[in-house]
């Protein structure tokens, strides 16, 4: 999403980075390219100027003038100014206390609400939580089917409701259940509209007002710009929101709704979803998305992602069959299957420092593709062909060549690359295996 005002924030930094002393108007020349650049990607103009303010009077002083790095002090007064705007820390859920804990999801039609209650209550399961989904919006009629269905491709009870009950007894009827079943957390999908009306507004309050939820959550759409945060501003006016999910942060737009809700709503911005799966909703760091926006990287989400999607018993497996030399085929595609499975090519690439400037969007596309191919080619192939490589002749090379899409040369190239990459692991293996007896180089 940050793509644009990422490259543009690059340009104006990398003028200020080799310079050996820096002027006032040197200064005054970069903060009005920040300033053009935030109001492109949508930042509101309020929260610009605050931005800058802040930014001037700390980046004119003396210790920055006369700084021996004065570009890279700039740089971080930025970094920390950002950090800031977006809410300086991590602010987790409020869970404490007596369950059930109810978390209300509330927002406008097409925001995201039903997809992000599955999701929230895919990362609660993950964190050792029993999560219960609870249809509450009796407006929009799929809304309790997609929740159902969402249910049961997590394998996540859903209670049961009807669009004859109102909202506030399929809540009471959920709590009992919970209290009875022993599910800790609530999670209330409640209805939206496709504007903000007085009923929609009323009927929340009532709602939270009856209940007493200890988070209210309100999921805004991150490709919504200015209204985004005007919707932002008006439920947090109405409501007591406790923070903000934004959705759809992976979209291709300008971003500026993730730099200025904290701001104008004072409500921390609690996760942000990354993708269409199911698993892909993140907690929301500023320290980390400041850090990406200026083109650091963000490696600590990049190691956490390592850490929740590569299995330890898997790892020490693969470990085993280094050791043995009996890395196959399937377990090369079962490796790279598991690197997708963090994200995109560009959502990785992007977590590590320097790396996306090297790397073009054309060339993450061809990455994919080349990835795509290789996942094609090894299922093309037999148990055997993938467990003894050497038997691929010419003649199986062309039938997997026909079944994958692909090319005999394509084929070719995956089968030698897979040889190099066993090789190497081999070597590495040996290596760290002789250093573990104590009798290595090292």
């Amino acid at each position: 999403m940050f793509d644009t005002l990422i490259q543009k924030l690059d340009a104006v930094f990398k003028r200020l980075r080799g310079r050996g002393h820096l002027t006032e108007a040197d200064l005054q020349e970069a903060l009005r390219e920040v300033r053009l650049s935030l109001l492109e990607a949508d930042v509101h103009f309020k929260v610009v100027k605050e931005f800058l303010d802040r930014v001037r009077a700390r980046a004119t002083g003396q210790e920055v003038l006369e700084s021996l790095t004065p570009g890279q002090q700039v740089i971080k007064i930025v970094h920390e100014e950002l950090t800031r705007l977006m809410g300086e820390a991590h602010v987790g859920l409020d869970l404490g206390g007596r369950p059930p804990h109810l978390i209300m999801l509330v927002g406008l039609q097409g925001s995201g609400k039903t997809t992000t209650a599955g999701k929230l209550a895919a990362f609660l399961r993950s964190r050792s939580r029993n999560p219960l989904l609870v249809p509450a919006d009796v407006q929009r009629p799929a809304a309790i089917e997609q929740l159902k269905r969402l249910g049961g491709q997590l394998n996540l009870p859903v209670s049961p409701a009807t669009p004859d009950q109102t909202p506030l007894q399929i809540c009471q009827q959920a709590r009992r259940q919970a209290e009875r079943e022993g599910q800790d957390v609530l999670l209330l999908d409640t209805a939206g509209r496709l504007h903000i009306d007085e009923p929609l507004m009323a009927e929340l309050a009532e709602l939270a007002g009856a209940l007493k939820p200890q988070e209210i959550l309100l999921v805004a759409d991150a490709m919504g710009g200015q209204d985004a945060v005007n919707v932002a501003r008006r439920f947090s006016e109405t409501l007591s929101l406790t923070g903000i999910i934004l959705t759809k942060l992976d979209g291709d737009a300008r971003g500026g709704a993730a730099l200025s809700m904290r701001a104008v709503t004072g409500r921390p911005i609690k996760f942000v979803g990354v993708g269409e799966k199911l698993d892909a909703l993140e907690p929301f760091h500023p320290e980390r998305m400041a850090a990406r926006i200026l083109g650091m990287g963000d490696m600590l989400t990049l190691i956490e992602k390592a850490q929740t999607t590569f299995d330890k018993k898997a790892a020490e497996e693969l470990e085993q069959k280094l050791r043995k030399h009996t890395f196959t085929l399937e377990d090369f595609r079962d490796q790279l299957r598991q690197v997708r499975q963090m994200g995109s090519l560009e959502q990785l690439v992007s977590m590590i420092p320097g790396v996306n400037k090297l790397i073009g969007g054309r060339e993450l596309e061809a990455g994919e593709e080349e990835l795509r191919h290789v996942d094609a080619i090894i299922n093309s192939m037999t148990h055997e062909e993938r467990q003894n490589p050497a038997v691929l002749n010419a003649s199986r090379r062309r039938r997997i060549a026909r079944g994958s899409g692909t090319s005999v040369e394509d084929v070719n190239r995956l089968v030698k690359q897979y040889q190099q990459l066993r090789r190497m692991m081999a070597e590495l293996g040996k290596g760290r295996f002789r250093r573990m007896r104590g009798v290595g180089p090292f």
